[in-house]
């Protein structure tokens, strides 16, 4: 497997600056960019004319991330040309969040195959339910299939953010990379590193991703309770403050819950995952010393015990949620910093700030959407 890797900070590229990327014959191209230059389209356009033998997907961010650090306002290019690994592209459109699971589904269905060892998924980072996008994918493809990726960004307005596909650029798409054979080494880590504060409260009503009340009380009205002058700045400020999930007897399951968006009406909270309505809730909060640890252990967990091998090019894709970027401020770097250290010399590193993180969870390995956590995926072809 080759990897080559182009940072752009503008839509206009020069066909000088693609050669290098273009020497290797790339097949698949793997774009992380900033939702305003998405949004102009030329850049896509022109990318898919200068690698006619391969398929450009990625998706919109809340931040770009290399080996350099953490960029808003530019495009992550990563070229691969694999040797043996084949792959394909599936795509799903969601009409509005209730598609969610349909899509995942469809996605599942177009992927699904013997030799099927691993599947990358974007999604678009609102209006979704990322955990019935997960179920429907599991749900035709089995279990033992690792999911990893994302959720898009777009910064951190939470108005609208789109998926790049074999066809170009959409708002409402899911797009997924499924990785076929056995030269294929996959492996994922995830950990947040946020601390719970104040009281449990009993999730009294809920609706799949919609979290209508707890304790009885209208969950919107609690929230704001807690925030106090930073619910002013809902949805954003929610960020800074996500939930975290307990079971029926109010154990901690290692899940956390970042709200998406509010709907005054009906006094609710909506999430970006689904909410046990048996369970508990609890908020959290975390400072930049826990993160950069948390965002250490994943690297800790993708890659010891999990036989990769040193010397052979291999590509992280680094997922991080746009709430830890919010905390960390001008520190961000420190927690790609604290990955790379932990990763094999020479591998190529992109990813991006999301709106929610996609990966196996637990002991069974079971994939699950993660909120408010570094999570890492890792590519290699042996």
């Amino acid at each position: 497997m080759l990897i080559r890797q182009l940072q752009l900070f503008s839509a206009a590229v020069s066909a000088d600056s693609l050669l290098p990327l273009q020497q290797i014959k790339p097949n698949l191209v793997v774009l992380f960019a900033d939702h305003a230059l998405l949004q102009q389209g030329s850049l896509v356009t022109t990318l898919r004319q200068a690698f006619p033998q391969g398929v450009v997907v990625g998706c919109s961010t809340a931040g770009e991330i290399t080996a350099g650090g953490v960029a808003d306002g530019s495009a992550v290019v990563t070229a691969l040309a694999f040797d043996h690994v084949r792959y394909r592209v599936a795509v799903a459109s969601m009409a509005d969040i209730e598609a969610s699971w349909s899509a995942g589904e469809s996605i599942g269905q177009q992927l699904a195959g013997d030799d099927l060892r691993a599947i990358c998924l974007f999604g678009p980072g609102v209006a979704i339910n990322g955990s019935s996008v997960i179920a429907g994918v599991v749900a035709m493809v089995g279990p033992q299939v690792p999911i990893a990726g994302g959720l898009a960004g777009d910064g951190g307005r939470f108005t609208g953010t789109l998926t790049v596909t074999p066809d170009g650029v959409d708002p409402r798409a899911v797009v997924a990379i499924g990785l076929y054979g056995e030269g294929l080494h996959f492996t994922q880590g995830s950990f947040g590193g946020w601390m719970p504060f104040g009281p449990t409260r009993k999730v009294t009503r809920c609706q799949g991703n919609i979290l209508y009340s707890l304790d009885d009380e209208p969950a919107l009205e609690i929230y704001r309770r807690y925030l106090g002058d930073h619910a002013k700045q809902l949805p954003a400020a929610g960020l800074l403050f996500p939930f975290e999930m307990l079971d029926a007897d109010g154990a901690q399951v290692g899940l956390i819950r970042t709200i998406l968006g509010i709907d005054e009406a009906s006094g609710s909270l909506i999430m970006a995952g689904d909410i046990d309505p048996n369970g508990y809730l609890r908020l959290m909060h975390a400072n930049i010393e826990t993160l950069i640890d948390g965002a250490e252990e994943a690297a800790r967990l993708t890659y010891v015990g999990n036989n990769w091998q040193d010397g052979v090019p291999g590509l992280a894709i680094l997922v991080s949620c746009v709430g830890r970027k919010l905390v960390m401020g001008d520190q961000v770097d420190e927690e790609v910093e604290s990955v790379l250290e932990g990763l094999p010399d020479g591998t190529i590193v992109t990813g991006f700030y999301s709106y929610g993180e996609i990966a196996p969870f637990g002991v069974l390995q079971q994939c699950r959407l993660h909120n408010q956590t570094m999570t890492i995926l890792m590519i290699q072809e042996v």
